[in-house]
């Protein structure tokens, strides 16, 4: 939590660290690290912003949140939230709405034109970023704010790379887009697009670049032989969604077979609609339970007269028919075929079975480990050849976008510390805020509130937006949901209960102080406390 500690104090007596036998534990303030905060990849200080937010102060809301995050008002939109997953209040009545009250939060700042914090003083250093997509702008970002010259390097023609080649616009807008990018660019970050990258380190000597920061996503769609008369009607997801973002779509015809499971194959399944598919249908070959793909996604799709054949695998294509062989499940959730086949009218068939990287970038540098089609990293990011760090898809880890800008900060961190020499500390983890010490009873009721969608009729032929903003009401009432996890926030609960004054209210922002002189450590105050931030520890002799 990024809020003033509270203190204790003994106040005017000899005895400093004992008022009498019959005190056997004393209250303390703690501060414990919230569930959602610690579920968060970007590593976002969750409550710290919630608290703003709560108090309407949207801009001071605003300016926390992106001390980590560069980029709300897109993660606001294609983060797929773990931090709800991890909130304490779903244990009450349903998860605080974080990811739409971080969009909100995002979206004020481009209507008002907020402008990032400003970049720190000039190190003399330069670090080449190598890919423009989420990790490589999040790693441009805090560079930049640590004083470093940065070179962001893309071979697209546009930045964003897989938020804008492989994310549609109907669940990220490109003007949203566009708006967060031009401010981590208008932090002096030069920028060359159009610009592949062959060789790393002729590519670092070329810039002049004192270290390297490698995020160039996993942008190669996977590939299975699978017989086909005409292989023109076999397209890869990837492929096909950057030709749609790049507003060149390839004609698929009316009866499109997607074949997959994940979030990238709804997505395809779900263009397809949009650009005139009659039939949309996703083949996978495990159940739903089994699915990768995050419920909402299927939701959407499904919504949106997207079907799915499960427990079926794409046996071969001719002729505009797909012959699928039925599967079934071991006992292990394992798929196996069962030898029996049905035919499905297919005009084209597009492979959404996963992504690699092309790491052919590295082949001259020897020194830099590749293990299962990734880069192998330390904590800092750095790779196993000093100087050279990687991040994002090409780093062991879940491909998300959030993941992706967590690895861009802590990549500049490492690269920072690097530059200077140091080893950076690691910062004190608190005991996590668990549910059980909390007292939920002096929190009312409150319903979450539900984002607004487009209508299903009118999703059908263009790429308008689909799930809605909070208004300003709504967004102040899904923050004051927060039940604040084992952080104060000056309630005055120990304030009022407490039988003996001793504690003392130190102002605004300040929250308390115990006056030991007076406490007799009955601990009514930790039993009362909504939060769980007091604590009661033995008594010191």
């Amino acid at each position: 939590m990024d809020r003033p500690f509270a203190i204790t104090l003994d106040v005017g007596t000899s005895r400093a660290n004992h008022t009498g036998s019959w005190r056997i534990e004393r209250p303390v303030y703690v501060d414990r690290l919230p569930p959602c905060n610690d579920a968060c990849p970007a590593g976002e200080n969750i409550q710290g912003w919630l608290y703003h937010a709560e108090s309407g102060d949207y801009e001071a809301a605003w300016r926390t949140l992106v001390q980590e995050n560069p980029l709300p008002a897109v993660m606001g939109r294609v983060c797929f939230h773990p931090c709800e997953t991890a909130c304490n209040r779903v244990q009450v009545d349903e998860a605080v709405g974080i990811n739409a009250v971080e969009r909100f939060l995002g979206d004020t700042a481009i209507e008002r034109g907020w402008s990032l914090p400003a970049p720190g003083p000039d190190t003399g250093h330069t670090v080449l970023v190598v890919g423009a997509g989420p990790a490589g702008l999040s790693a441009a970002y805090h560079l930049r704010r640590l004083g470093h010259a940065v070179r962001l390097v893309d071979s697209s023609p546009r930045l964003g790379g897989m938020l804008r080649y492989g994310i549609p616009a109907y669940r990220l807008p490109r003007t949203v887009l566009d708006a967060e990018i031009d401010r981590i660019v208008a932090l002096g970050v030069q920028v060359a697009t159009e610009h592949p990258v062959l060789d790393i380190e002729a590519e670092q000597r070329a810039w002049g670049a004192d270290a390297v920061f490698l995020a160039v996503g996993a942008q190669l769609g996977k590939r299975v032989h699978i017989p086909a008369g005409d292989s023109t009607k076999v397209v890869d997801a990837v492929s096909f969604l950057h030709q749609v973002a790049d507003d060149d779509p390839p004609l698929l015809g009316r009866r499109v077979v997607v074949y997959g499971g994940g979030d990238t194959a709804m997505d395809a399944a779900r263009t397809a609609r949009r650009l005139g598919a009659t039939d949309a249908v996703i083949v996978y070959r495990r159940n739903r339970d089994k699915m990768p793909a995050h419920p909402e996604e299927v939701e959407q799709a499904l919504g949106e007269g997207v079907t799915v054949r499960w427990l079926s695998t794409v046996e071969r294509f001719e002729g505009g028919r797909l012959v699928l062989e039925r599967m079934r499940l071991t006992p292990d959730g394992l798929p196996e075929p069962t030898g029996e086949y049905d035919e499905l009218d297919a005009d084209a068939l597009v492979l959404a079975l996963g992504q690699d990287t092309d790491l052919s970038l590295l082949e001259g540098a020897g020194a830099v480990t590749v293990s299962n089609g990734v880069v192998e990293v330390g904590h800092q990011m750095m790779t196993t050849q000093p100087g050279i760090f990687a991040g994002g898809d090409v780093a062991p880890s879940e491909r998300t976008a959030t993941v992706a800008v967590g690895h861009g900060k802590h990549a500049a961190r490492g690269i920072d510390a690097y530059l200077r020499a140091e080893t950076p500390a690691r910062p004190e983890r608190h005991a996590l805020a668990s549910f059980d010490r909390l007292n939920t009873w002096y929190y009312a009721d409150a319903p979450r509130t539900r984002r607004p969608e487009l209508e299903l009729v009118r999703r059908q032929t263009n790429f308008e937006e689909v799930v809605r903003g909070l208004t300003e009401d709504n967004a102040l009432f899904e923050a004051r949901r927060c039940l604040s996890c084992g952080n104060c926030f000056e309630c005055d609960n120990c304030f009022g209960v407490c039988p003996d004054n001793a504690v003392i209210k130190l102002g605004p922002g300040e929250r308390y102080a115990f006056n030991y002189d007076f406490c007799k450590g009955c601990g009514i105050c930790a039993r009362e406390c909504p939060c769980g931030a007091i604590e009661m520890v033995p008594e010191r002799i």
